[in-house]
């Protein structure tokens, strides 16, 4: 078999597996105009002022530099503190950016100008009722012929003991199909040494060792470190886009 097309396997910025964020947070920033030139700037408020209402940041001149910025008028700043800033300007508006994280990289998810708003979307976002996109059914075009021998060899011994290595398959016998319980995920270093006191390359050198088809470690891991917990191959299933594609 073939791939039809290359993906490269452990590129974490094309894991077509990555949906939602992690770590969702809201961060107050100010909305900074300066020289009239210049560009707004957003800053964050010094945290010897982060006690300070909307009503007493918004249209107020304040000293800022790279990494914060303080409110100059009617405050108390401390003459070290000051000298520390470099620029000055004015607050046009308070905003509230959601932050999240996505492979343990972060992003800028959007922009609102209350904090109710803000909670508001991170509570959607969150789905607290349960955890988004943990269970995939792709087809089993994306398994080599070797990685498909392997898993029905595997999921069909129900003799057969606990793998040991942080994966399960199971058979789906009414569908030709195969399922892989992933455990332990997110499959990154710090997860895993907090969980299992190892490095993904220690466990990916095991997986390996114990037989298991390269191609087939590859696709689990892009899965297990989007914190995919069940993947079915399914030969009715839909292919998905990014992934490689094996023909005969």
């Amino acid at each position: 078999m073939n791939p039809t097309r290359q993906t490269p396997a452990l590129l974490k910025a094309s894991n077509p597996f990555a949906r939602g964020y992690d770590n969702l947070h809201i961060e107050r920033l100010l909305l900074i105009t300066y020289a009239n030139d210049c560009p707004p700037c957003f800053r964050s408020i010094h945290d010897s002022q982060t006690h300070l209402p909307d009503d007493a940041l918004e249209l107020f001149p304040c000293l800022f530099n790279d990494d914060f910025a303080l409110i100059s008028e009617g405050q108390s700043i401390p003459e070290k503190l000051a000298e520390r800033c470099q620029s000055t300007g004015l607050v046009r508006q308070v905003v509230y950016s959601v932050i999240g994280e996505m492979l343990n990289e972060r992003h800028h998810v959007g922009d609102l100008y209350s904090l109710e708003e803000a909670q508001a979307m991170v509570h959607r976002l969150n789905f607290e009722t349960g955890h988004y996109s943990r269970a995939w059914e792709i087809s089993n075009a994306h398994l080599t012929e070797e990685a498909l021998r392997y898993s029905e060899c595997r999921a069909g011994n129900f003799d057969s003991r606990s793998t040991g290595l942080l994966f399960e398959p199971f058979a789906l016998t009414d569908c030709n199909g195969v399922g892989y319980k992933l455990i332990g995920t997110p499959w990154t270093d710090d997860n895993l040494v907090r969980i299992e006191g190892r490095p993904y390359s220690s466990l990916r050198q095991e997986q390996l060792d114990a037989g298991t088809p390269e191609s087939l470690v590859n696709l689990l891991y892009l899965a297990a470190l989007a914190d995919v917990r069940l993947l079915i191959f399914d030969p009715d299933a839909a292919v998905l886009d990014g992934l490689v594609i094996y023909d005969e």
